[in-house]
């Protein structure tokens, strides 16, 4: 199973009674059987021209109001997340799990070297901040910070953490003892998580990917957009829902009047810049004739050259 599709199943079954993963499973198991009795489907699903986040949209409408809410989050980060041609098997492995967790009561984690543990950890924390406001993820990313440094800087703690031979019920137990209270709800997850599905001996280091992952994510979740004039309501919600599809997830509108754009918008979100705004149309346009001009002067000086 993929690291990261690992760790959000467990942090979603995790949240669910025992009668619950087993309608889970089943869900999940007739879904992938839909998926590979149904040729269409099936290649649409395995289009390596989609994106995840298309393929993920593929699912949902599919799934809208046919299944429970948490199988058809597991289907479609299934979806995004895996290659396309792995979707319907990644989908059946999630069932499985759903279902043996359902028999045993336990989700076992197998062991993984230390960049697989740390994206499984990234998979858990995309199901916990999925629900999260976007206001909270700073609180989450400075107490994970201030937890990293507390075992960094204890020597006893940091040997009982980092300890593989210690039983885990032991270490997470020391986690709450000494966090439950006095964190937020999905510090709290986050870090029992860090212990139970990150490697022993890379809890600090994987604390600290955490709060740079926590970070991204909240760049990911705020736009920030800049605008010559202000949007009013329809078109802040058509904005929002275009910024949605493109992310695969919520987006929130952070709008910054600049009359200098003369007209449209640019729109910052993640590590991507669009710029609808007439300036930049105008800044283009300089460009290209700015350009062709040099071209041209440069023709006519060699064929000056030439003919003499």
């Amino acid at each position: 199973m993929l690291p990261s599709l690992e760790g959000f199943t467990a942090a979603l079954l995790g949240s669910l009674d025992a009668p619950e993963r087993a309608s889970v499973a089943r869900e999940l198991a007739s879904l992938q059987r839909a998926i590979l009795s149904q040729p269409e489907l099936r290649g649409v699903l395995a289009d390596t021209s989609l994106t995840g986040v298309a393929r993920g949209a593929v699912v949902e409408e599919l799934l809208r109001d046919k299944v429970s809410d948490t199988t058809r989050r597991l289907a479609v980060y299934a979806a995004k997340h895996a290659p396309a041609q792995e979707v319907a098997p990644a989908i059946g492995e999630v069932a499985q799990r759903a279902l043996v967790h359902h028999e045993t009561g336990v989700y076992e984690h197998q062991a993984l070297g230390l960049l697989a543990a740390r994206r499984r950890v990234a998979g858990y924390a995309d199901a916990v901040l999925s629900t999260l406001a976007t206001d909270q993820f700073t609180v989450v990313q400075d107490q994970l910070f201030a937890w990293a440094r507390v075992v960094e800087s204890h020597v006893e703690l940091r040997r009982i953490l980092l300890d593989r031979d210690a039983p885990a019920e032991q270490r997470l137990g020391l986690v709450n003892q000494l966090l439950d209270g006095r964190v937020s709800d999905p510090s709290l997850l986050l870090a029992r998580y860090v212990v139970e599905g990150g490697r022993p001996r890379d809890v600090v280091g994987t604390l600290d990917y955490l709060v740079d992952y926590v970070a991204r994510a909240h760049d990911w979740r705020v736009a920030r957009v800049h605008a010559a004039l202000p949007l009013d309501g329809p078109a802040e919600d058509e904005l929002r829902d275009s910024l949605s599809s493109l992310t695969g997830s919520p987006v929130d509108l952070q709008v910054v009047l600049e009359p200098e754009l003369l007209s449209g918008v640019v729109v910052e979100v993640g590590d991507l810049r669009l710029d609808a705004s007439m300036r930049g149309r105008l800044a283009a346009l300089h460009d290209v004739v700015t350009g062709g001009h040099y071209y041209e002067t440069s023709l006519t000086e060699n064929d000056y050259q030439e003919g003499n």
